[in-house]
């Protein structure tokens, strides 16, 4: 519990700095977690325990000691498209079971030590990921800042639902309307007062759901004639100790969206937690990381929680407040847990077209539009997985969108990593051994080339192309082949099997083959895979650190073996007899 390691160092002057901190974070965490509960159709003191259990818990284990855990916007409209299938009735239970599946996959991904696997996930999944699950936010609360009323479900699709709410649901509320539109400008006015003071000194989303719930009580505005929708009753009291009720044919039901869960709280948390200690200079430990994620959805689980993760709001929020040690978190916890006991009563006033227009300021901000632009500009391979996931948020599932990107990233980043690249060198009469150029004169007795790549199956068409060209280029006068491979990495049986047969072909055409650049765990390879014992020891030259090349080597003892037999163009001709002290350079 790396929390408790911060102790050793604890000063009153931390204490202060942990302590503003987390009173500040507890301000704005408060109405986001009645807001992010909403998203998904949960009563908003759902999103509150989870703001006091997750973020206590994932406090004290986290390796970042600024990142903020808890409810999240990411993994509510996650929870959002994952549930929608499911009668109301159930969601509550199968959200609690979510976060039992999420952090049980997340704690085995520690346990294996996979975590750091997240950094082979390119970052253009989650930037299309946050700009559709931005988009399919904005339109999911559509319906609550206007005021219209949902349409019985008819089984369709969420585009299909969204139509029908827009058709079928009636006419704008004016009420309604008036007070998401008045918390969206409330916030904006609020934001450029703390731009100018130059400190966070108000809290934004807190300040504007206390006016908006002020002058609906005030008003009366929550009366049939007027209307409008209030999240209403709050119990008062903190999450009682109740195990997840197990059912199997719904773990069943929600395991794959379990698994899209648990990898995009992981991404989100270690993104978070990487920029946060790109920051303050601290060392994180990945897998320690993913520990607290995974014991904070556990524990969660067992006081009715739903799934949650690092929050990108909240932790920045914490870092800029000077918080010095995970402790900030759970003090943030602790006020969150004092505002339900002292102030649920006066919550239920809080007009829910407010959460709305909270929860559109806040998928406006979850997209990060330098980030877009640079995904976007930077390579088609970038651009086409930002489109891609962010169009299978919104036309298939938020959830399986990560998956998506995910597979389609692998899918389209093999066949890059299985190019394999054969360049020909040769020897100049300056004795310079170099890449080959056009109007550079073949050698009739030696093949020089390099090779350079991923030498796993999926390059093994490339390198069977390669290897034929050679054969191809290797005329009778031919006598030596030397292959360069000081820039080969992770052989594997396939292309060791094609490299094997290669020396097999030319073994029965007489041509001597010569391996040179031969690192250290290359030999061991060519060792196991029997390709050393077939050429011997003196035809494998191995790389080491210094100034000798193994190439300049392998290239002198092949001339050697040419003895007296050069070609008219050798830089050697007319000194085979002698024993000058020639040497080449590369």
């Amino acid at each position: 519990m790396p929390a408790f390691d911060a102790l050793r160092h604890y000063s009153l002057r931390t204490l202060r700095c942990d302590l503003v901190a987390g009173l500040t974070v507890a301000a704005v965490a408060v109405p986001q977690a009645m807001a992010y509960a909403y998203i998904f159709g949960l009563a908003p003191q759902y999103g509150l325990y989870t703001a006091i259990v997750m973020t206590a818990v994932g406090a004290l284990f986290a390796s970042s000691r600024q990142l903020i855990n808890g409810p999240t916007n990411a993994i509510s409209i996650a929870l959002l498209s994952a549930l929608a299938p499911l009668p109301e009735g159930q969601r509550l239970n199968a959200a609690i079971l979510l976060a039992l599946l999420v952090g049980l996959i997340q704690t085995g991904i520690t346990l294996l030590r996979l975590g750091d696997l997240t950094r082979y996930i390119s970052h253009a999944v989650i930037v299309g990921f946050t700009v559709g699950a931005g988009v399919l936010l904005v339109l999911d609360q559509t319906k609550n800042l206007l005021g219209l009323k949902p349409p019985p479900q008819h089984g369709e699709g969420f585009l299909l639902h969204f139509w029908h709410t827009l058709t079928d649901g009636g006419g704008v509320h004016a009420w309604t309307v008036l007070l998401g539109v008045g918390t969206i400008a409330l916030v904006l006015a609020l934001r450029w007062v703390n731009l100018l003071l130059g400190v966070r000194l108000l809290p934004e989303f807190l300040l504007a759901v206390v006016v908006m719930a002020v002058a609906v009580w005030a008003g009366g505005l929550h009366r049939p004639e007027f209307g409008v929708a209030v999240i209403g009753d709050i119990p008062r009291g903190l999450p009682a100790f109740q195990p997840p009720r197990v059912d199997w044919v719904l773990v069943r039901a929600l395991s794959s969206s379990a698994l899209a869960i648990a990898v995009l709280g992981l991404l989100e948390a270690i993104a978070m937690a990487k920029a946060l200690a790109s920051q303050t200079g601290e060392k994180l430990d990945i897998n320690q990381q993913c520990l607290s994620e995974g014991l904070a959805n556990v524990a969660g689980s067992f006081f009715q929680c739903f799934p949650g993760s690092g929050s990108l709001t909240r932790s920045a929020i914490n870092h800029a407040s000077g918080a010095v040690t995970p402790w900030s978190g759970v003090f943030s916890a602790a006020a969150v847990a004092v505002t339900v006991l002292l102030f649920a009563d006066l919550a239920r006033h809080i007009p829910r077209a407010a959460l709305a227009g909270i929860l559109m300021l806040s998928a406006w901000r979850m997209v990060d539009r330098k980030k877009l632009l640079f995904h976007l500009r930077a390579t088609r391979f970038d651009a086409g997985i930002v489109l891609a996931t962010a169009l299978s948020a919104v036309v298939v599932s938020v959830e399986f969108c990560i998956l998506i990107g995910v597979f389609l990233s692998f899918v389209l980043y093999v066949p890059r990593a299985a190019r394999v690249h054969m360049t020909e060198l040769t020897v100049t009469p300056e004795r310079v051994l170099r890449e080959r150029g056009p109007d550079d004169p073949p050698c009739g007795r030696m093949l020089i080339y390099s090779l350079e790549g991923e030498l796993f199956f999926g390059a093994a068409p490339e390198l069977e192309k390669h290897l034929g060209e050679i054969e191809k280029r290797a005329v009778p006068s031919v006598r030596i082949v030397v292959l360069r491979l000081k820039r080969v990495r992770n052989p594997d049986g396939v292309c060791l099997g094609l490299l094997n047969e290669f020396l097999a072909r030319m073994e029965a055409r007489q041509l001597v083959v010569l391996l040179c650049g031969v690192w250290r765990d290359l030999g061991k390879v060519l060792e196991s895979a029997g390709l050393a014992a077939r050429l011997g020891p003196q035809r494998i030259f191995r790389e080491a650190v210094g100034p000798e090349s193994s190439t300049l080597d392998a290239v002198r003892y092949a001339y050697e073996l040419l003895a007296g037999d050069v070609c008219s163009g050798c830089p050697r001709r007319g000194e085979v007899q002698g024993k000058e002290n020639w040497y080449y350079m590369i």
